[in-house]
């Protein structure tokens, strides 16, 4: 009898952000954003546990005493990843899910479908997701960080760029958007990989774009990336939290 994989989601929750301060603790719709995050996470079925990785006690104690589980990590970490691997070094997991923690209504239906592409993929590592462009502001924009796949759902390559680039601006003229893909910053890592991942060096292409994925495809591993359902809206600056209580308030 083959073994049902132990898969892990932990939400990395930093207080220091320069946009945000505290931004995990900001209140939402009366309670905590975080608390938000955890709970909808909570509702996807491939999870065995959902972990809170924080480096503020202040976040730990909120997220304890609403009766979920929070880990306190090291301060010094520079990203989500390095985070929810020193977590992912503490237990026996065999998948690990690496899910923003500024994501209230994150659907869990979309972290069902990145764990179980990667339990259908015993020989990919890591699985990520992607979502269609719906307006050329939103290609154009380098904020957005943007993903091409080969016909294997594999990913080819992430830029911050405009990519594919339209070489004869036709269909950039026309508005024509099919094809075109966002990537959106949920992973499902095989655990071992996943603190393997971490303790690789920075590579060239990550250092030049400001995306820790492509340390992974530079490395010469694959990326699975596969359809989200839809792109949940993220909270980047205390101006972002009303437009997220309208929509929680329209949703009950």
């Amino acid at each position: 009898m083959i073994r049902k994989p132990r898969v892990v989601g932990i939400i990395p929750a930093r207080w220091d952000s320069s946009r945000f301060p505290g931004k995990p603790l900001a209140e939402l719709a009366g309670k905590p954003m975080i608390l938000w995050v955890v709970e909808a996470v909570g509702q996807a079925a491939s999870l065995d546990q959902v972990i809170v990785a924080t480096d503020d006690a202040r976040i730990m104690d909120v997220v304890i005493e609403s009766g979920n589980m929070a880990r306190m990590t090291s301060s010094e970490h520079t990203t989500g990843s390095d985070r929810i691997a020193e977590v992912a070094n503490t237990g026996d997991w065999d998948i690990v899910v690496n899910i923003q923690g500024d994501e209230p209504l994150i659907n869990p239906t979309d972290i069902n479908h990145a764990v179980e592409g990667l339990i259908a993929h015993p020989k990919i590592s890591v699985s990520t997701l992607k979502a269609p462009i719906t307006s050329i502001e939103e290609f154009d924009d380098p904020n957005v960080v943007k993903v091409v796949t080969n016909a294997k759902d594999r990913a080819l390559y992430f830029s911050r760029s405009a990519i594919p680039f339209d070489r004869d601006g036709k269909n950039k003229s026309k508005g024509e958007l099919a094809g075109l893909y966002r990537h959106l910053g949920l992973y499902a890592y095989r655990r071992k990989f996943l603190l393997e991942f971490t303790d690789m060096p920075a590579t060239f292409l990550e250092r030049q774009e400001k995306l820790e994925q492509l340390r992974i495809l530079e490395s010469g591993h694959s990326i699975l990336v596969l359809e989200a359902s839809s792109v949940s809206p993220g909270v980047d600056c205390p101006e972002d939290l009303a437009h997220l209580e309208s929509l929680i308030t329209d949703r009950e």
